[in-house]
């Protein structure tokens, strides 16, 4: 079984967010594969996709903080400056992070380790709803 579909995540502030049950309510047909893959897919040159901490908030703040000194803004030496100070470092972050992940799926669930979660990166301080491509192959 193949099954592709775009849907579209609500929008975030800046920083990561835990989105897996986003994810998941919206793809109900993942409950019938017994043995898969799920590739997820971010149509954006912005925002970014990983796998990390579930559990303790605070990750998802040092993430924050250690992206935004290793990627800082306003730097003299950026030339991409059309759409804000935070523009250009957001392309950086997203391609240093990635922009697809791929997820096995067991008995209609992805498998995930106990504390890993799917986090989007939204590197944009106003980077509104992000689309995801979900591709979903099993049986």
């Amino acid at each position: 079984m193949w099954i592709q579909k775009e849907i579209r995540l609500k929008p975030k502030n800046r920083g990561f967010h835990l989105v897996t049950d986003e994810i998941l309510s919206q793809l109900p047909e993942l409950r019938a594969v017994k043995i898969g893959l799920l590739q997820v897919f971010i149509k954006h040159t912005s925002a970014s996709l990983t796998i990390n901490e579930n559990a303790d908030p605070t990750v998802r703040q040092d993430f924050e903080s250690y992206f935004n000194r290793a990627v800082p803004e306003n730097q003299p030496y950026y030339r991409h400056l059309d759409e804000g100070d935070d523009d250009m470092p957001a392309h950086l972050k997203s391609s240093i992070l990635g922009c697809n992940l791929t997820i096995p799926v067991s008995n209609g669930r992805p498998n995930l380790g106990t504390w890993q979660g799917i986090y989007i990166c939204e590197h944009r301080n106003h980077g509104g709803g992000r689309a995801l491509l979900l591709t979903l192959n099993g049986e």
